[in-house]
C-alpha cells in the first residue's frame, strides 16, 4: 500500500514538473510593448 502511494506522489511531481516547464516555454503573458508619452505642466516661479 505504502509503495503505490509513493508511485503516485512521484508522478505527481513529474507531472507538476512538465506542467510548470509547459508554461513557462508556451505561457508567455506579457503584454505587448506600446509607446506612451505623458505631458508634464512644470510650475515657472
Amino acid at each position: 500500500m505504502a509503495l503505490r502511494v509513493i508511485k503516485l506522489l512521484v508522478l505527481l511531481v513529474v507531472l507538476t514538473g512538465f506542467g510548470v516547464l509547459g508554461y513557462a516555454y508556451l505561457g508567455d503573458m506579457s503584454p505587448d510593448a506600446t509607446p506612451q508619452s505623458i505631458s508634464v505642466t512644470l510650475n515657472e516661479t
